[in-house]
C-alpha cells in the first residue's frame, strides 16, 4: 500500500539495542567496534500486503549470516486506520518518523510495508536484507553506546544509556525504544478482516531524540511496565542516528547484554 504524505512533519527517531528483561537483576550492554544493522519495518494491521513483511522480520535472524549483528524493529503506523481497522500498536510518531526517513533518503513516497536498514530504504527486502546487513556490519562504528537496565520488584524498568561520537561528527541523537515480541491480533475488519496476525519486535515505548552535546549524550528513564505486557518477550533498543542524513551510526543488540 502507498500513500503520499506531503509537507514537513516533525522528526522523531528510533534507537537500537536489544535487551531481554526477564528476571533481570542488572544488565550492562556495550556496542562493538563494527556497525550493527538497525532494521526498521513500517507496517500496519490494516495493510493486506504487510503480513509477509511481518513474517520476514520475525524470521530475520534465521535469514542472515550466523554472526550478523542486527536489531529488528516493527513500527506500526496508523494512517490506514480509516479503512476500517484501528491498529492497536500504531503511534502517530512512527508515521512521522517514516516520512522523515523518506525525505532523508530523497524519496517521495511513504508506503507499507517499507523497510529501512541503517536508516536507508531497502526496496528489495525479500532478497536484499542479507547483503545490506553484511555491508553495514563490515563498517567501523561511528558511535559508542552503553545501555544499562534493571527491573525493580514493583515492575518498573530503569534504563540508563550513554552515547559518544568522534569529535567533528555530524549532529546526532540518541534514541531508546522498548519493543515486545510474541504479539497477535484477530483482525475483524479492513483488508485483513478475519485473519489472525502475529507480530514480533513491536515498538511499545519510545524515548528521544536526545541530542548529543559536544559528541556525548546521557539519558535516564523509569518505565512502568503494564501487567498485560509479556516481560519475557521485551527488548530494550538504543541507537545513535545522524540527524541530517538519517544514517544510523551504531546500535546495540541483545546478545551483547551480559547477564540477560
Amino acid at each position: 500500500m502507498k500513500i503520499a504524505m506531503p509537507g514537513i512533519l516533525s522528526f522523531i527517531a528510533v534507537s537500537s539495542a536489544v535487551l531481554p528483561v526477564t528476571g533481570l537483576a542488572a544488565c550492562d550492554a556495550r556496542s562493538g567496534p563494527n556497525t550493527a544493522a538497525l532494521v526498521e519495518l513500517y507496517t500496519s494491521e490494516g495493510c493486506s500486503s504487510c503480513p509477509p513483511a511481518d513474517q520476514q522480520l520475525s524470521r530475520l535472524r534465521q535469514a542472515l549470516d550466523p554472526a550478523a549483528e542486527v536489531v529488528p524493529l516493527a513500527l506500526h503506523v496508523g494512517y490506514w486506520d480509516y479503512i476500517g481497522w484501528k491498529d492497536p500498536y500504531a503511534q502517530d510518531r512512527f508515521g512521522e518518523r517514516q516520512s522523515w526517513l523518506v525525505r532523508a533518503n530523497q524519496r517521495k513516497t511513504v508506503y507499507t510495508p517499507q523497510f529501512f536498514v541503517g536508516g536507508t530504504e531497502l526496496r528489495s527486502w525479500r532478497g536484499g536484507l542479507r547483503d545490506e546487513v553484511r555491508q553495514l556490519n563490515a563498517r567501523p562504528a561511528a558511535a559508542d553506546i552503553r545501555v544499562r537496565g534493571s527491573v525493580a520488584p514493583n515492575g518498573t524498568l530503569a534504563l540508563r544509556a550513554e552515547a559518544t561520537t568522534r569529535a567533528g561528527a555530524e549532529p546526532a541523537a540518541l534514541y531508546l525504544a522498548l519493543a515486545e515480541s510474541g504479539l497477535s491480533s484477530k483482525v475483524m475488519r479492513g483488508e485483513n478482516g478475519g485473519v489472525t496476525l502475529a507480530h514480533d519486535h513491536v515498538v511499545r515505548e519510545w524515548i528521544g531524540p536526545i541530542r548529543l552535546n559536544e559528541s556525548a549524550a546521557r539519558v535516564q528513564r523509569d518505565i512502568a511496565l503494564p501487567a498485560a505486557w509479556n516481560r519475557a518477550r521485551l527488548e530494550v533498543v538504543a541507537f545513535v542516528q545522524d540527524e541530517r542524513s538519517g544514517g544510523v551510526l551504531q546500535a546495540v543488540s541483545a546478545n551483547q547484554c551480559a547477564g540477560s
